[in-house]
C-alpha cells in the first residue's frame, strides 16, 4: 500500500510531467526516489496515468446508439471526428462537441461521447490532431503534438464545428461543448471566439483565460474544478469571479479533496466516483436546460 502523502506527491509530479516542462527521465528519477524503487515507481505510475485500455462504460457496439468515425467538413478544410447519436431519436437533438485532453482523441473520450449520446444528444468528439496525422497510440507523442498545435487554428476549428453542428438537419439548431483538461481550456477559448453561436459550455478542470476576457463571454458556462488542483485553480478561481462580476451566466463547483482528472475513470489513483457522478449529473442537467428545443 502506497502512503497517501507519497501518492499525493506523485500525482503532483505527474501533473508537472504531463502539463509543464519536466522531461520523462527527470520525472522517472524523482518518482523512483519517492516510491523507493524502480518497481514501486512503475506500479505507482500505472495507478496515476490513464489506461487507454480501460473498460468502457458504454460499449462501442451498444445497440441503442449509432456511431461512426470519419472526416467532416470545416469552414476551412476537414477534421476527423467520432460521432455518436441515439439510434431512434424521437425529435431533433441538441448537439455537443466533446474536446479531448492533451492525449488526443482516445478510447476514453469516445466513451464519453457515447455517454452523452445515450443521454439524448447528437455528439461529435473531434480529433484536434487531425491535421498532424491524427492521434497516435503513444500518449507522450500525442502530448508533444498537442504542444506544437497552432492554437488559434484549433480554436477556429472548434468554432467551425459548433456552426456545423447547429446546421445539421437532425439537430435542433443548438450546440454546446464540453472539454477536459486541455479540452477544458479549449471550452473557454471556443466560448470567447464563438460568441452567441455557442449555446452552452462545460469545462472540467481547464486552465482559464485572463480574467479581463470574461466580459466577452456570451454563452452560459458550467465550470468544474478539483480541490487539489492548484495549477488549474490559480487561473480558474479568478476566471469564475470575473464572470460573476461581469454578470455572466456561470455556475462553478469545486470538489474538495479530489485530483485533477477526477472524472477520468481510466486513472485509478485520480478518479473519484462521487465527484465524477455529481459533476456528470450537473453537466447533463446544464445541457438539457440550454440545448433543449
Amino acid at each position: 500500500m502506497i502512503d497517501r502523502s507519497i501518492r499525493q506527491q506523485a500525482i503532483a509530479l505527474y501533473d508537472r510531467y504531463t502539463h509543464e516542462t519536466l522531461d520523462r527521465r527527470a520525472f522517472m528519477a524523482e518518482l523512483t526516489r519517492l516510491a523507493g524503487s524502480a518497481a514501486a515507481a512503475n506500479a505507482l505510475l500505472l495507478s496515476i496515468a490513464a489506461d487507454p485500455a480501460g473498460a468502457a462504460i458504454v460499449p462501442p457496439d451498444d445497440k441503442r446508439l449509432v456511431v461512426r468515425k470519419g472526416p467532416y467538413e470545416l469552414d476551412d478544410g476537414t477534421m476527423t471526428g467520432y460521432f455518436a447519436k441515439p439510434a431512434s431519436p424521437r425529435a431533433k437533438l441538441g448537439a455537443i462537441m466533446v474536446i479531448h485532453e492533451n492525449r488526443g482523441l482516445n478510447a476514453h473520450v469516445e466513451d464519453v461521447a457515447r455517454r452523452l449520446a445515450l443521454a439524448g444528444f447528437f455528439v461529435v468528439a473531434p480529433d484536434f490532431l487531425s491535421a498532424s496525422g491524427g492521434t497516435p497510440a503513444d500518449e507522450d507523442k500525442a502530448r508533444e503534438m498537442i504542444g506544437k498545435l497552432d492554437y488559434q487554428r484549433a480554436i477556429a476549428a472548434g468554432v467551425s464545428t459548433i456552426r456545423r453542428l447547429k446546421s445539421l438537419e437532425n439537430t435542433n439548431g443548438k450546440a454546446g461543448t464540453v472539454g477536459f483538461c486541455w479540452g477544458g481550456a479549449m471550452v473557454n477559448q471556443v466560448a470567447l471566439a464563438a460568441g452567441k453561436q455557442l449555446d452552452a459550455g462545460v469545462s472540467y478542470y481547464g486552465p482559464a483565460p485572463a480574467a479581463s476576457e470574461a466580459v466577452r463571454i456570451q454563452a452560459p458556462l458550467l465550470l468544474h474544478y478539483a480541490g487539489n488542483d492548484a495549477r488549474v485553480n490559480a487561473t480558474g478561481m479568478p476566471w469564475t469571479e470575473a464572470l460573476k462580476k461581469a454578470g455572466k451566466a456561470v455556475e462553478s463547483f469545486t470538489y474538495p479533496g479530489v485530483e485533477h482528472a477526477f472524472n477520468n475513470d481510466t486513472s485509478s489513483a485520480r478518479y473519484n466516483k462521487d465527484a465524477a457522478d455529481l459533476a456528470w449529473d450537473r453537466t447533463l442537467a446544464f445541457f438539457k436546460r440550454y440545448l433543449a428545443p
